[in-house]
Order: structure tokens, then C-alpha cells, then sequence
């Protein structure tokens, strides 16, 4: 075996970061705390597949990320010991283990940790070791990832009476002994959704506030920006191969020309819609159960009904309820024969049975119509003629489902492109009657079928890097303009491929986007011991919305609205109102003169490095880091 770079010798006992993981959440989350927030992190990976030890070249993806020379020996390939790599002030080790079982867990200093973050691709995995973690130290700060969202509500709530049990104090919980569920595919959803549609950007509820992050073109000369906005990104300019400029200061922002900005406004709070009945929640109108041509069959024949009785009444002594029950009667051929009555009691019962007869095949054409509608309402839509402008959207796994979900609560067309019949989102799909088509997007004719030609935006969210790539070149060869969202994992593979597109297609939006990117900053953020609400994705960037205490940080306390701001880092938008008040009222865009209290909540945005800094965690920044 190779030899290893040697282990850093630290305390023991000072409080690490703990990660549990095996994709490349795990990987991005490491890098996350160690290079922005400088916290020393044990990784806990599984072994290679086939048992041999894991080579340096694969150690792996973390030792890219992390931009560091890491090697790893684990139980499995039978040494019991961990390697690591070093740099000032974050070091990183690794562990390979098959499942995080107590062994494991004790082997990454679980009992002295800090947080502990399990982010296993199966929940079940990470709520046997979040149980275990939680008995071995009730103390522990517990992230865990999940995909159900309503066991994660009841988990969070097990495992915070499980940490008062274990302290001692069960009627209180300590601070650092808090549980978050998040779920990857919620958190990365809305960014998806944000550079997918166009006025619907990026809306991010915090402190009270809806905020809405849009893409404005250059300022003219002369031209300042809109009233009641703030420039959170100054983009590169066409042809550059300069990054954005994060959060510019006043100067930085009037002096930029040529140059489109990311800028971040309020939006007005609807009331939430009204629950939909049982019927629509399906998707099936009361319209949709018959023909427009037998609706207007059936109303004719309910008035010649009608008809007949008042002519009954008419010609008849009897009165109007008795008469009406009679021509009934006629109608349904079970009345005895008008024999011996006057004519126009005969005529009548004569016309009510032409009636009947025609009632019969009508009552048969609706139970038909309405049994088809039921039956289709149990398959899969296609997408209809003269279907144009809506999104089509490839692969409905996990990031794709929740994707599909917030595109129909803002009510926009979409086309679904999956696979596998029994991916997960292909029932949401059916239920939210959804147009869907099943089939391989590298198959000819696939994309034709979703009209992708119609369409304005293609969103490529399957887990195959090539197939995306390929999904899209062959849309834009359709449709040149079509607006592109591609789900990437490499770094360098998804810049290569932005500034491909970008240039050979300046008229059309090209996006890339990774998963484990957008969602690492809320993980560690939850490991912090702190909640961010949000975050705005600026190309390969990140800026994150937050809502901090002021007396609990020196560099906002004592400051007017105007001057809490660090251009480049960090500013403050907003002051949250008191979560006690009943009926709070954030302000924004407060006073310049305003001072900061202790006790006001503001609403900041800031880029990872700032924030880190910000909080007094993060290291000394470093470039290429925010």
C-alpha cells in the first residue's frame, strides 16, 4: 500500500465536524465547513466496491474539492486507521466505513463532536445512525437529509425530546442539541425553478418578507436603478471571462457599464390558495365528464321535457305537480294508454314517448363518456395540439418531482420526459394531470413528441451528465433560442460547457446547475448552529439570504442602516420584525440613519466567505472561495 500523508495531531478533545456520506453532497458539505468556515471535519466514506483500498485518484472527489492531497484506509480493506490532509488551520480526515454503525460512528469522535451530518442518498440509513448518534451524545447537533418531509417533521421532534432525556433536562432543550431535516431536493428546487422561468426568478420568504431575486440588463448612462431594488450581482460582461462581482459597493455599481445585474426586490404576500375539492384535486372538472355536444343534447331534451309538462298542464284539469308526474310517466313508457281521453291528452303521451326514446341513447352516450374520463384519468396525459411556450422538463427522480411540483404552483405549463413508467414523480405527475411522455431522451423522436420545438425553456434534470448534455444540444439545433437549465455534477465540466453554449448561442440563456452546490451552504449553515432562509444562485455562486440578531455580532451593533454593509461580503436589506409581535411588519429599505439595536433582527444578504465572517467562524479569505 502507499504511504499516507501523516494524520494531524489534534486535541482530541476540541469539538470537529463530523459528515456521513456517499455522493458528492458528502464532498461538497466537507469542503464547505473546512474551506469557508475553517472547522476541523471527519469524513466518513463507504469502501470501494470491490474491496481493495480506495485509490488516491478516487479517495477522492473530496481530495478535488477540498484541493488537497488526501488518502484513506479504512476497516474494509482490513487496517484500522484513518489518513488525512492538512492545511493551516482546517484539517480534514477521512474514514471509509460500510454503514455508519456505532463502530463507525466511534471511529469519527461522534461522543466529542459538535454536528454531525448524515447525508446518505437512503433515509432509512440516516435515521438508524441519527438513533444512534443521538444516544452516544445527546449534545450533538443533528442535520440529517431526508426526502419525506412529514417523517422528517416527526424525526425532528423524537430526536430533540430524545437529547432532553439524555441531558438530564427534560423540560428544556440545550442550544447546541438541535435536530434539522432538510431535504436536498426542496432546498435545490426553487434555484432550479428560478433561472427556468422568467419572472418568476427566485422568491425567498424571510423575516417576514417575500424577496424575488430578477436578471435586469446594464443601467444606461446616466440611468440609476429601480426605486425599492438592491443589486446583489454585477454579471461579466459578454465576452468576459471574469466572474460576477458579488454584492458591489455604491461606486462599484455606478462605475459598471455593460454589465447585467442580479437584483433583489420585494414581492406582495398572497393569501394561500384555497384547498382544492377532491374532484379538481385531480384534475377533473365537472366540464370534463361530458362532450360540449352532449351537454347541449342533454339541456335540449331537459326543456322539451319541461315542455310537455306544462303542455300537460295545459290541456289537462289536473294541477301543475300532478300533471308533471303524468308527462313522467309518458316519458318512461310506464303510463296506461290514453284510451278514451281527449286528443290532446293523446298527443301529448305520444310525443312524451318519442322523447323517451330519445332519452335512452343519450343516458347511454353520458355513462360512456363518463366512464372514459375516469378511466383516463388513471394514464398519463400527452401533451395537446397547440401546446406551445411551456417548459419541458427531463427526468422525474427525486430533484426532478419537486421541481414539478413548484412549477404547477406557479401555474406553468410543463411537459414531463421520463424513463422509467415507475419513477416517483410519474404518479405526481398523473395526478397533477400533467402531459408526460415515457421514453429515452436519446431516442429519436422523444423530444418531438414533448414539442419541444414549442417550447420556451428545457430543464435537463436526469442524474446522467452526458444525457443532459445531449438533450440540449439537440434542443438548441431545434429551437436556437430555447431557454436551457442543465443539472451538472463537475465543476469544470458544467463552466466548460456555460461558456460553450453562452458563446455560441449569445441569445439564449444557458444555466448550469449542481445539486450538492446549491444545497452544501444550508447544511453546513444547519451545522453552524445556524438557519440561512435562502440562497440566490449567480451563476457558479452562491449568495445567501439570512436573518441575524444584532447583539449577537459586534460588526452590525451600533451601526446606521447605511453603513452596515462591507461591499463584496455582506449588506443588510431589511429589519425583520419581533417573532412575539402579532402582527409583524418588516421594514424595507429602513432608514439610513437608522441605528441598529441590540435587540432588532435584520435581514442580510452575503456571499459564504462574508457570512462566515461575519458569524467570527470563518478563516482568513482566500481566493476563488466565495
Amino acid at each position: 500500500m502507499a504511504s499516507l500523508p501523516p494524520q494531524p495531531h489534534a486535541d482530541p478533545s476540541a469539538p470537529h465536524m463530523v459528515v456521513c456520506g456517499d455522493d458528492g453532497l458528502v464532498h461538497r458539505l466537507a469542503a464547505e465547513l473546512s474551506g469557508v468556515y475553517g472547522e476541523r471535519v471527519t469524513v466518513v466514506l463507504p469502501p470501494a466496491r470491490d474491496g481493495r483500498p480506495r485509490p488516491a485518484a478516487a479517495a477522492g472527489r473530496a481530495a478535488a474539492l477540498l484541493g488537497r492531497v488526501t488518502g484513506a484506509v479504512g476497516r474494509a480493506s482490513g487496517v484500522n486507521g484513518t489518513a488525512g490532509a492538512t492545511t493551516p488551520g482546517a484539517p480534514v480526515r477521512i474514514v471509509e466505513a460500510a454503514e455508519p454503525d456505532d463502530e463507525a460512528l466511534a471511529e469519527a469522535g461522534v461522543d466529542r463532536a459538535a454536528a454531525l451530518a448524515l447525508v446518505y442518498d437512503d433515509d432509512e440509513t440516516n435515521i438508524h445512525a441519527a438513533l444512534r448518534a443521538r444516544r452516544v451524545n445527546p449534545r450533538l447537533r443533528l442535520v440529517i437529509r431526508l426526502y419525506n418531509r412529514r417523517l422528517g417533521q416527526y424525526l425532528e421532534e423524537l430526536l430533540d425530546q430524545a437529547a432532553r432525556v439524555g441531558t438530564g433536562d427534560p423540560e428544556g432543550t440545550p442550544a447546541e442539541a438541535t435536530t434539522t431535516v432538510l431535504s436536498d431536493a426542496d432546498t435545490a428546487a426553487p434555484a432550479l425553478v428560478a433561472v427556468a422561468v422568467s419572472g418568476h426568478s427566485k422568491v425567498i420568504e424571510a423575516g417576514g418578507l417575500f424577496l424575488r431575486a430578477l436578471e435586469r440588463p446594464p443601467l444606461r448612462p446616466g440611468e440609476s436603478a429601480a426605486p425599492g431594488t438592491r443589486t446583489l450581482a454585477l454579471l461579466p460582461a459578454p465576452g468576459s471571462d471574469a466572474g460576477p462581482l458579488m454584492l458591489p459597493g455604491t461606486e462599484e455599481e455606478r462605475s459598471a457599464t455593460g454589465r447585467g445585474r442580479i437584483v433583489l426586490e420585494t414581492v406582495r404576500s398572497s393569501p394561500p390558495p384555497q384547498p382544492p375539492t377532491r374532484l379538481t384535486s385531480r384534475g377533473l372538472p365537472l366540464g370534463s365528464f361530458f362532450s360540449r355536444r352532449l351537454r347541449w343534447a342533454l339541456v335540449c331534451l331537459a326543456g322539451a321535457v319541461c315542455g310537455l309538462a306544462v303542455a300537460s298542464w295545459l290541456v289537462s284539469d289536473e294541477d301543475p305537480p300532478h300533471a308533471a308526474y303524468l308527462s313522467l310517466l309518458d316519458l318512461f313508457a310506464i303510463n296506461d294508454p290514453a284510451v278514451g281521453e281527449p286528443l290532446g291528452r293523446q298527443v301529448l303521451q305520444l310525443l312524451s314517448g318519442l322523447t323517451g326514446l330519445l332519452l335512452l341513447p343519450l343516458l347511454v352516450a353520458a355513462a360512456l363518456e363518463g366512464l372514459g374520463t375516469f378511466r383516463s384519468a388513471s394514464a398519463l396525459r400527452r401533451p395537446p395540439r397547440g401546446l406551445s411556450s411551456h417548459v419541458v422538463l427531463l427526468g422525474l427522480g427525486k430533484i426532478g418531482t419537486r421541481v414539478l411540483a413548484r412549477l404547477r404552483e406557479l401555474d406553468i405549463p410543463v411537459v414531463c420526459v421520463e424513463r422509467d413508467p415507475q419513477a416517483r414523480g410519474v404518479a405526481l405527475a398523473r395526478s397533477l394531470r400533467v402531459p408526460t411522455v415515457i421514453g429515452d431522451v436519446t431516442e429519436e423522436g422523444v423530444l418531438e413528441a414533448a414539442k419541444i420545438g414549442q417550447s420556451r425553456t428545457l430543464m435537463a434534470l436526469t442524474s446522467s451528465d452526458v444525457t443532459n448534455l445531449e438533450a440540449v444540444l439537440y434542443a438548441r439545433s431545434v429551437k436556437p433560442d430555447v431557454r436551457a437549465v442543465m443539472r451538472l455534477y463537475e465543476d469544470r465540466f458544467a463552466k466548460a460547457v456555460y461558456r460553450t453554449l453562452r458563446d455560441s448561442h449569445t441569445q439564449a440563456w444557458t444555466r448550469s446547475r449542481s445539486v450538492s452546490y446549491l444545497v452544501a451552504p444550508a447544511f453546513a449553515m444547519a451545522m453552524m448552529g445556524r438557519q440561512i432562509q435562502g440562497a440566490v444562485p449567480v451563476e457558479r455562486k452562491v449568495i445567501l439570504i439570512a436573518v441575524l440578531e444584532v447583539g449577537a455580532h459586534s460588526a452590525l451593533r451600533g451601526r446606521t442602516a447605511a453603513e452596515a454593509v462591507e461591499p463584496g461580503s455582506w449588506r443588510v436589506l431589511a429589519l425583520a420584525p419581533d417573532p412575539t409581535d402579532p402582527h409583524p411588519a418588516p421594514l424595507w429599505d429602513p432608514p439610513p440613519g437608522r441605528v441598529l439595536r441590540p435587540e432588532d433582527r435584520v435581514v442580510l444578504a452575503a456571499t459564504r466567505q462574508g457570512l462566515a465572517d461575519l458569524l467570527g467562524r470563518g478563516p482568513r479569505p482566500r481566493a476563488g472561495v466565495r
